[in-house]
C-alpha cells in the first residue's frame, strides 16, 4: 500500500507503483483518503481530522491484509507520517515500512518565516479559512516536471502534485500527526527503510536521522539522495527510490522465506 502526500493525489506514487507491481510482481494499491487527499480542487474542502485519515488508513490496511500474507506499506510526506502511524500500532502484522520525505517538522530549506505565521492561525478560527499557496519548485529538482506542473496549477488549480493551496486546517493536522509520532517512534519495529533527499525543500535530511535513529527495527536502511528535492517519488531519482524499494521489500520476503526453512529444519 502507498499513501500520498497531503492533499496530494494518487499520480505522486504512480512511478513508484508501476515498478513495484511490473518489476516485482506486487499488488499495489494507492488509495484515495476522504478529508486529504483532493479530487480536482484548487482549494481542497471538508478536510477532516488526521484520526479520521488513519481511520480510512487502517481499514484498507485489514482489507489487503485478508487478501496477502504479507503487507508492506511506503508513504510520501504526511503519507509516510501515516505509515509510521500505522506502525506504531501494527508493527507486528507490516512486512516493510519504506519512508519517502518524512517529515518530523517542516524545516525544509523553502520553509520561508512567512509560513511561521501559520501558528497565529493554528488557535484561532483562521485556520478554517486561510490557506497556502504551493510555490516553486514544488518540490521538484527537474525543471521540466517543474514547468508541468506550474502550467497546470495556472490553468486549473490543481496538477498532478495535488492541489495549488493547502488549508491551514490540514496543515494544523499534520502537525498533531508529527507530533505523536515523534512521541512513539521508538514503538515502531517493522524492517525500515527511511529514504531523504539532501535538499529536500520541506523537510530537512536532519527529520530522516532522527527516524533512522529513533526506531527499534532489527533492520533500518537510511538513504540519501543527492539530486532531488521534496517528491523523490517523481523526481530526477525517482528510479533509485523505486529500485531501492523493490530491494528491500523483496529482502525481507527472502529473509522470512530464510527464517521459515530454519524453523521446518528444526522441527524435522
Amino acid at each position: 500500500m502507498l499513501l500520498h502526500g497531503l492533499y496530494g493525489t494518487p499520480q505522486q506514487l504512480q512511478y513508484i507503483g508501476r515498478k513495484l507491481n511490473v518489476a516485482g510482481g506486487y499488488d499495489v494499491r494507492i488509495p484515495n483518503i476522504q478529508g486529504y487527499s483532493v479530487f480536482d480542487e484548487p482549494v481542497p474542502s471538508k478536510t477532516t481530522n488526521w484520526e479520521h485519515w488513519m481511520e480510512q488508513v487502517e481499514a484498507q490496511f485489514e482489507d489487503l491484509k485478508q487478501e496477502h500474507g504479507q503487507v508492506s506499506v511506503a508513504g510520501l510526506c504526511i503519507g509516510a507520517d501515516l505509515c509510521m502511524e500505522l506502525a506504531i500500532r501494527r508493527s507486528a502484522d507490516l512486512h516493510a515500512l519504506c519512508l519517502y520525505s518524512a517529515p518530523l517538522q517542516y524545516d525544509g530549506w523553502n520553509v520561508t518565516w512567512m509560513r511561521w505565521f501559520k501558528f497565529l492561525g493554528y488557535y484561532t478560527p483562521a485556520r478554517f479559512m486561510v490557506s497556502l499557496t504551493e510555490r516553486p519548485p514544488y518540490g521538484l529538482k527537474d525543471e521540466r516536471i517543474r514547468q508541468w506542473v506550474a502550467t497546470q496549477m495556472a490553468k486549473r488549480g490543481t496538477s498532478a502534485l495535488g492541489s495549488s493551496q493547502s488549508p491551514l486546517t490540514g496543515v494544523y493536522q499534520s502537525e498533531r500527526l508529527m507530533k505523536t509520532v515523534r512521541r512513539n517512534l521508538h514503538k515502531i519495529t517493522v524492517p525500515t527503510l527511511v529514504m531523504h533527499a539532501v535538499e529536500d525543500d520541506l523537510a530537512s535530511p536532519r527529520n530522516a536521522d532522527i527516524i533512522a535513529r529513533s526506531v527499534s527495527s532489527s533492520e533500518v536502511k537510511k538513504v540519501l539522495l543527492e539530486n532531488c528535492y521534496h517528491i523523490i517519488t517523481m523526481d530526477f531519482e525517482k528510479e533509485r527510490v523505486a529500485q531501492e524499494t523493490l530491494e528491500f521489500v523483496s529482502r525481507q520476503s527472502l529473509r522470512m522465506l530464510d527464517t521459515d526453512q530454519t524453523r521446518l529444519r528444526l522441527v524435522g
